[in-house]
């Protein structure tokens, strides 16, 4: 055994020497500080020197997550990306889309295809950072025949790497299908012209950034990635976990998903390898319900790189992070607060008066949210990836997909969300039109309905029901229910009155005006009992606690009275009616509408009463009251012809009251929409005047038509569709007299 040779060093200054013999690696940190400056009290922190760019294990194959064993849908994006591998190159193909759309999965199954079935050379490169994407490249040219020399001097610097791996790509005697996963960043390839077309082969990037201008360049094809249609999302389900129930089980977990891949990627995954539990499907849509995205992320692996990106409860901050570094942190704030309405499309007229400083509290928001930077906010969303923009029933939107407001909305704090959800709803109070009256309007109400819904779910969820958003959700119901949509008029005043009951007590005023707004709506569906036992009470509490002369108890007294006079209790209809009559004309005069449509009602009672003396009389002067006070094309002026046209029916006069009916007809529609189902209701009493006066085809027909629209419309089982089907029959049956 040989003697080591001696070792001497010398040091000077505050430098050290450190010996050793033998086979041993040294790595030396040497830090310097100006005379004075070095820390006395502070133990000495070494940090450690920066790693090296170190090339990716392999370019040959994707080191990606798990890839589908089955790509679903994507049909005719598979099929024109294949048409670029197979020809002869030079084509830049861009995927773009929402995280966890499948853009990678795309990719792979593209990349698996070209190495298999055409003889293409794949090669995958991360694109997601600057390191990444300069070692992979790097990487790229050292497999397309570049020399250590040559990626030496590109390493150091003495040598421009971009162009010494396009080189080598350009001069590959293979040719190739490059992957750029993750470019989520353009400005990195942009910067150092990674990106370029090449005769040799065929670029495919994938990317959540939509409009960078580098995808409109020549020679560069750009592909939006949506979620799945629901059969293809549902048999991804099946594929993953075919055991855990049925396929319609599997369709209510894929719907709740909202289709996307990733997410049903993870739900598939956390069913098929359960241990300790065995849920189904049925079990995990309804958990799902409760937990929602921290749910769904279970599915993943426990360990691995690039962990962000499989979980959906943090796949989208990467691009947050990215905008609030590049100087748009407002767009967080701008997400989570389209997270606190639904999934559905967004009107950008409901964003309008933020843009405008007109809302109060987006300056408390952190990140503030002020009036100036709320378009580059929705802008970056669009840009990236984190919102679409649609257009729906003419009204341009702006619509983000449910999982993502989900996450966003899991990772907002208790005292943001508070002030989150007051400016949500004053936004949506002030996007509420005065009236469903016109098409328009009618349309605006449909669309802002789903959120009035996903702001109570979520003020709910964390105990921010207020009276406000209470009395926000009650008046869009009853614009719901104006616009003729009664189903979902009646499921959204459900949900008001249901959580202000919950949250606020029954004897709230907004409880109880939450609760009222149910009565026209049961009444409207021919539920007339269940209108009458929820309308009792509700008057009753309002008596108790607002008062007779309330606004809010007349009101309750005045639906109460129409369910009763459908119930045949016409003296407990007409008392009530008295004093509703009584209560607004003294709190709001003989001229306001209110007033005006009370007297309406009265005219149709005291007919019912068969109280008719001078009914003609007093519906004409009520229609001259109406025409003055409200205009002639008002609806309840309309609604006060249709009373004189009843009488002028009863007293004989078919023809003035056909006359008079057609007017009605074309006012009602005017003001509902052609399909509205009151406007059947005038339709029946122009069959009763054609058929006073004898024209029977023509009562016969406006009869057919009220009996099946009102069965397409409200049902065969509802009582007015079966009062039309009877006066259809009587008309067909008998002859005029």
């Amino acid at each position: 055994m040989s003697v080591p040779a001696p070792m001497e060093g010398r040091a000077s200054g505050s430098a050290r020497v450190y010996q050793t013999g033998g086979d041993q690696y040294i790595e030396e940190h040497v830090h310097h500080y100006a005379p004075g400056s070095a820390p006395l009290l502070e133990r000495h922190v070494v940090v450690p020197a920066e790693p090296r760019r170190a090339a990716p294990d392999s370019v040959r194959m994707p080191l990606v997550g798990r890839a589908p064993g089955v790509l679903r849908d994507r049909t005719d994006l598979m099929e024109r990306l294949r048409a670029a591998v197979a020809g002869p190159g030079g084509d830049v193909q861009v995927l773009h889309g929402l995280g966890g759309c499948g853009k990678t999965a795309v990719a792979h199954a593209l990349f698996t295809e070209a190495v298999r079935d055409h003889g293409r050379v794949g090669l995958w490169v991360n694109a997601s950072e600057r390191v990444s994407l300069r070692a992979g490249m790097l990487a790229v040219a050292g497999d397309r025949g570049a020399t250590g020399g040559e990626l030496a001097a590109a390493a150091g610097g003495r040598r421009a790497a971009a162009d010494l791996v396009w080189h080598h790509l350009d001069h590959s005697a293979q040719p190739w299908l490059l992957v750029l996963d993750n470019a989520d960043d353009p400005g990195i390839l942009e910067e150092g012209a990674w990106l370029r077309p090449s005769p040799s082969g065929t670029v495919l990037v994938t990317t959540r950034h939509a409009t960078s201008p580098l995808w409109h360049g020549p020679g560069v094809s750009s592909h939006r990635l949506g979620v799945l249609p629901l059969e293809d999302a549902t048999l991804v389900l099946r594929d993953l976990a075919p055991q855990a129930g049925t396929q319609e089980s599997a369709r209510k977990v894929a719907r709740r998903l909202g289709c996307l891949p990733l997410a049903l990627t993870l739900a598939g995954a956390h069913l098929a390898h359960q241990l300790l539990e065995s849920w189904t499907m049925d079990e995990y849509d309804r958990r799902l319900g409760e937990e929602s995205t921290a749910l769904v992320d279970r599915g993943a692996p426990a360990t691995g790189a690039g962990q962000s990106r499989r979980l959906v409860g943090h796949t989208w901050q990467l691009s947050l992070d990215t905008l609030a570094e590049g100087g748009l942190p407002e767009a967080t704030t701008l997400l989570r607060l389209l997270s606190f309405w639904a999934a559905d499309p967004v009107p950008l007229s409901l964003l309008m008066p933020a843009a405008q400083g007109e809302v109060d509290g987006l300056g408390h928001l952190d990140p503030p949210l002020t009036a100036d930077r709320v378009e580059p906010a929705l802008r970056a969303l669009l840009d990236h990836s984190l919102a679409d923009l649609v257009e729906t029933d003419g009204h341009r939107c702006v619509k983000a997909h449910g999982v993502l407001l989900d996450s966003v909305a899991a990772g907002v704090s208790d005292a943001q969300r508070e002030l989150l959800a007051g400016v949500a709803g004053r936004l949506l109070r002030a996007a509420l039109p005065p009236d469903a009256a016109s098409p328009r309007a009618r349309s605006q109400v449909r669309l802002l309905a789903p959120h009035v819904t996903g702001l109570l779910h979520r003020s709910h969820r964390h105990g921010l029901v207020t009276a406000e958003s209470v009395r926000i959700a009650a008046r869009v119901a009853r614009l719901v229910y104006e616009a003729g949509d009664w189903t979902a008029a009646l499921a959204l005043a459900s949900t008001a009155a249901k959580t202000a009951a919950e949250h606020l007590g029954d004897e709230d005023p907004a409880t109880i005006e939450a609760r009222s707004g149910q009565g026209p709506v049961l009444f409207r569906l021919g539920r007339y009992a269940e209108a009458a036992d929820l309308l009792r009470p509700v008057h009753r509490d309002a008596l108790r606690t607002l008062g007779p002369q309330d606004a809010r108890t007349l009101d309750a007294a005045y639906e109460l009275q129409r369910v009763l006079h459908r119930l045949g209790d016409l003296g407990q209809a007409r008392t009530l009616l008295e004093t509703v009559l009584e209560g607004r004309r003294d709190a709001l005069g003989d001229d306001h509408v209110a007033t005006l449509k009370t007297r309406c009602e009265m005219l149709e009672l005291r007919s019912a009463q068969n109280d008719s003396d001078h009914c003609v009389t007093a519906a004409g002067e009520l229609v001259e009251d109406c025409e003055r006070h409200l205009g002639p094309d008002h609806l309840v002026t309309v609604w006060a012809r249709d009373a004189l046209a009843r009488g002028l029916l009863r007293s004989g006069r078919g023809a003035e009251a056909e006359d008079l009916f057609r007017r009605v007809l074309a006012g009602q529609r005017a003001g509902y929409g052609e399909d509205h189902p009151l406007v059947l209701g005038v339709l029946i009493q122009l069959s009763r005047a054609q058929y006073a006066q004898g024209k029977r085809p023509e009562a016969a027909e406006s009869a057919r038509e009220v009996a099946e629209q009102r069965a397409a419309i409200l049902g065969e089982d509802h009582p007015e569709t079966v009062a039309a089907r009877a006066w259809y029959a009587e008309v067909r049956a008998e002859p005029p007299e």
